[in-house]
């Protein structure tokens, strides 16, 4: 009985389930500091569940929302009778992520690799690094979709051959693992890091806003009810102008029919808004990591309870007509190839491969490991490589490309629990989340204002991640000032207004770029193409970032300012994101050259071993692999 007791709950003061669960008084001084469980801490299994609950819960709201968006407002239409297909897209997402995560979270040796590359190369991090689906494709499936649409392919077909091009385009990340770490920081330094993940963040936020007030469609269609357009042809279909199909008014909250932007919707999702306030004051520290999921139920309670004349914001027979269990392919799209996407989609995984080495590198932070020994190489290695096998998986598993989740980091910082069975229990949770399909036919009720309110959050602390990056930047630098500028000029400019290369919805070729309406197929294929490129704001700022920062000569002061500045962490040396956890003092760069002379063991911090005396032993008894490791 004893045994069982300390296997299910632990046994010392390391283990206490009271301060995870005390509601937080603002403003009181002397908190008990909370115990750190590290790396290879065999957690007992309640509190490994427990760990594990908050970083499924911590990462749900953002892993379904690209593939419910794409579903609903993408694939389908109006009046947005898919719901089975929404379900199962929620419940592919749920399942991949899990199964994702667990595979970056053991890290596994790929047979043969020694023999082929002349390394031993991993699939896996190692570290609680958990996957979900990345928002950065979320723009490219929207839009690549729609001129699919618009050419006559049905959007079930169009999904599946986007799922095809991810297939393919995900191999450039697998050549990305196999660059040294060195060359990686090269080509993506901190100034097209910042520059992009800033661009992602504005054009995410962007969209939420379009959800909080009533819909992406409505708001879209937003013109049809200007003043000149109604006096100038006049309502056609029971009140609603010009056409009713797409339509201005908004139809995402059951049998609410409301324009874009009525009080009503901007209520509700105002109701998320301020919960996630209440929380932030008082909730525990259980409560703080899984903010977004509760305060996406609070505001789904509000919705609930409340009516318009009448009628309800919530539609319960989605949940009524949801399967108890479902899996994955229970729904099948096919798998084929969208050229014009390719361009757009080979820049995501650049995007996501620059964001993998940020993470993984933040991970280290909070996770209290060294940054810059051989063992951190191995895991960036491993977790790119994870990303391109992961995203892979997820195309054939009817799902979209999973990268690592960097908010999830913040989970370790505030938990101090950084075990890698928190890491597997994470994966498990969301596999069980995904097979009970209620649970999606819970999120599918969900009012498209509510969703909102919880998205335009989440969405922001993307933008909010890539101005902190631009804080670690010497921006007293002519020369990244202009980069950053330049970049951004363009890259926000088109965010804010696509419509300059994009057609607008339900208004195929029509873009004055470049009309193509009567191309042939191939010109309209290659029209689509530059028209994605030129509209989707991070792919052609984060290419115009990656230019400059190789065309413009350096100047003397950006080495300067981390030589009068010993306190300010180096991102050239590390990657993106780790001063947003805190800075280490005294990390320096550990060049690559410079761990292999010192042969380390190990897990030991090349930077120990500086004696000549002590390198010639060390490289006497280091093994011909881990030489070759090091250099990665």
């Amino acid at each position: 009985m004893g045994r069982f007791k300390t296997m299910f709950l632990g046994e010392g003061e390391s283990y206490e389930y009271g301060a995870l669960c005390m509601p937080t008084l603002p403003w009181k001084k002397g908190r008990k500091p909370i115990n750190f469980y590290p790396l290879d801490e065999p957690l007992p299994l309640l509190l490994a569940g427990v760990m594990g609950l908050q970083h499924a819960f911590a990462m749900v709201g953002g892993l379904i929302t690209p593939p419910y968006v794409v579903a609903k407002f993408t694939i389908d239409s109006f009046p947005f009778t898919k719901v089975e297909l929404q379900q199962y897209m929620i419940v592919a997402a749920l399942i991949t992520s899990g199964i994702c995560t667990i595979i970056n979270v053991m890290k596994f040796q790929i047979p043969f690799s020694k023999r082929l590359f002349g390394r031993t190369l991993f699939i896996g991090s190692g570290l609680l690094s958990v996957m979900g689906t990345s928002f950065t494709f979320l723009p490219i499936f929207e839009i690549s979709i729609r001129s699919m649409k618009a050419d006559g392919i049905p959007g079930e077909e169009a999904y599946g051959k986007m799922l095809g091009t991810c297939m393919l385009c995900a191999l450039l990340e697998v050549v990305f693992s196999l660059f040294p770490g060195k060359l990686l920081r090269k080509i993506f330094p901190p100034v097209v890091t910042a520059v992009t993940v800033t661009l992602i963040g504005i054009a995410l936020t962007g969209t939420g806003m379009k959800y909080w007030g009533g819909g992406v469609v409505c708001a879209e269609m937003i013109w049809k009810e200007h003043a000149q357009v109604v006096e100038s042809v006049g309502p056609t279909f029971e009140g609603f102008p010009v056409s009713n199909v797409p339509s201005a008014m908004c139809t995402g909250s059951a049998q609410v029919i409301l324009p874009y932007g009525s009080a009503e919707y901007i209520g509700l999702g105002f109701a998320v808004l301020s919960f996630l306030v209440v929380i932030e004051l008082f909730g525990s520290i259980f409560m703080k990591n899984c903010n977004v999921i509760l305060a996406l139920l609070f505001g789904y309670f509000v919705a609930g309870v409340s009516n318009y004349n009448g009628l309800p914001y919530v539609d319960t027979t989605k949940i009524e007509e949801a399967p108890v269990v479902d899996f994955l392919w229970t729904q099948w799209f096919g798998i084929g190839l969208y050229g014009p996407a390719v361009i757009p989609l080979l820049i995501a995984y650049i995007v996501t491969t620059v964001e993998t080495i940020g993470d993984v590198t933040a991970t280290h932070e909070v996770s209290e490991l060294v940054t810059g020994d051989k063992e951190y190489s191995r895991r960036v290695q491993g977790s790119l490589m994870a990303d391109a096998v992961c995203s892979i998986l997820a195309s054939l598993f009817t799902s979209m490309p999973n990268t690592t989740f960097s908010q999830n980091n913040g989970v370790i910082a505030m938990t101090k629990c950084a075990s890698r069975r928190a890491g597997i229990a994470t994966g498990i949770w969301l596999i069980i989340m995904g097979v009970f399909a209620k649970i999606a036919g819970i999120i599918t009720s969900i009012p498209d204002c509510v969703l909102g309110g919880m998205t335009i959050f989440l969405f922001c602390n993307v933008l909010v991640s890539g101005i902190t990056l631009f804080g670690e930047l010497n921006m007293k630098s002519r020369r990244l000032r202009f980069i950053s500028a330049l970049s951004l000029s363009v890259g926000v400019g088109v965010t804010v207004w696509p419509w300059a290369f994009q057609d607008m919805r339900a208004s195929s070729y029509t873009a004055a770029f470049w009309e193509c309406a009567d191309c042939s197929d191939t010109m309209k294929g290659v029209r689509n193409g530059v028209s994605i490129f030129l509209s989707t704001g991070y792919c052609v700022g984060s290419i115009i970032a990656i230019l400059l920062n190789m065309i413009l000569p350096e100047d003397p002061e950006e080495q300067q300012y981390y030589e009068e500045e010993p306190g300010r962490m180096d991102w050239s040396a590390i990657g993106q994101k780790s001063a947003y956890f805190g800075n280490k003092e005294g990390l320096e760069e550990i060049d690559e050259d410079d761990v292999e002379k010192a042969g380390e063991d190990e897990g030991v911090d090349a930077k120990e071993t500086t004696s000549e005396e002590d390198e010639g032993a060390a490289a006497e008894t280091e093994e011909p692999e881990a030489a070759v490791v090091e250099t990665a």
